[in-house]
């Protein structure tokens, strides 16, 4: 069994791990080094300055996951849309964990007014999409051999799920 919560700077070590290993042992992160803490500490204030939230999902008091949300483009008609990443460690895939995180993120979206939240999944990623398709995100297109890693190519999927317009968008 796992809780959700706000991630906080206790979880940075974990939530290090968690993205450490996807960057060495997969292409769901188009990176090709390991991050440091300090990298993560500088993710975390950033994300606390744009408002933006970190879920974690903890098995008894250890960090199995994680997911967040961030700006999907840096101009201002963007701001209702958001591109959001999640992370399950590798010893406890397969068990709603990312469905949890994903359904937490897109309710902190809703919470926070957003209007599309958008998935960059890579092509050959089908637990990923087929998580992603199964809570109503669409296909939305594809950008061919957009990244190099592991001596191949990668597609980036994206796929997106619309929500409820916001109560009284702006053009500010």
């Amino acid at each position: 069994m796992f809780n959700l919560r706000r991630a906080d700077e206790s979880d940075l070590a974990a939530i290090l791990a968690i993205y450490n290993h996807a960057i060495e042992t997969t292409t769901a992160v188009f990176d090709y080094r390991p991050h440091t803490l300090q990298m993560r500490r500088d993710w975390l204030q950033s994300k606390r300055t744009a408002n933006c939230p970190i879920m974690v999902a903890v098995n008894n008091t250890e960090v199995v996951g994680f997911a967040t949300y961030g700006p999907f483009r840096a101009w201002p008609a963007y701001k209702y849309t958001v591109e959001h990443s999640v992370y399950v460690a590798s010893t406890s895939r397969r068990r709603g964990i990312g469905r949890a995180l994903v359904n937490e993120i897109v309710s902190e979206a809703r919470r926070n007014q957003m209007h599309n939240v958008i998935a960059g999944i890579v092509s050959d990623n089908l637990p990923s999409l087929d998580l992603h398709r199964s809570l109503g995100f669409v296909d939305v297109g594809c950008v061919h051999q957009v990244g190099y890693k592991f001596g191949r190519w990668l597609d980036l999927k994206f796929l997106e799920l619309l929500l409820d317009t916001p109560d009284n968008p702006d053009e500010r």
